[in-house]
């Protein structure tokens, strides 16, 4: 017995029209379908055959959203190219760092204040 994969992330969030701006519109991700649930929400693709699953109407803050605390993390294949996007767009994001195996990170918060780390492989900072 044993666990195969990540199948989702999920992330209750206050309004999902200005999340769906966020995860869209700013981080590029495709919405895909989603069931027909009581809450407001929306999902999407990440990566090949992972999600992002966003429920709406969260009751209350979100906690611990700092880069060393609660977040997730997305692998990114050109982070010099996510920042240049994020300082044309006008997102901001926290200086790039290098991990001690040599990954790049850089944290964004959604409009909730979740923190989405993108990285890279291990080894990338040469």
């Amino acid at each position: 017995m044993k666990t195969t994969q990540l199948n989702h992330v999920a992330l209750q969030v206050e309004d999902i029209e200005k999340s769906r701006a966020f995860y869209a519109g700013v981080m590029q991700l495709e919405e895909i379908p989603r069931p027909a649930f009581s809450l407001p929400g929306a999902w999407y693709r990440l990566g090949a055959d992972q999600e992002l699953h966003l429920i709406g109407e969260r009751p209350g803050p979100v906690t611990g959203a700092a880069s060393r605390g609660d977040h997730w993390a997305l692998m990114v294949d050109d982070i010099d190219a996510w920042e240049a996007y994020f300082q044309e767009i006008g997102v901001e994001y926290t200086p790039r760092r290098t991990r001690p195996d040599g990954a790049y990170q850089i944290y964004v918060f959604d409009p909730d204040g979740h923190c989405l780390e993108l990285c890279t492989l291990p080894g990338a900072a040469g």
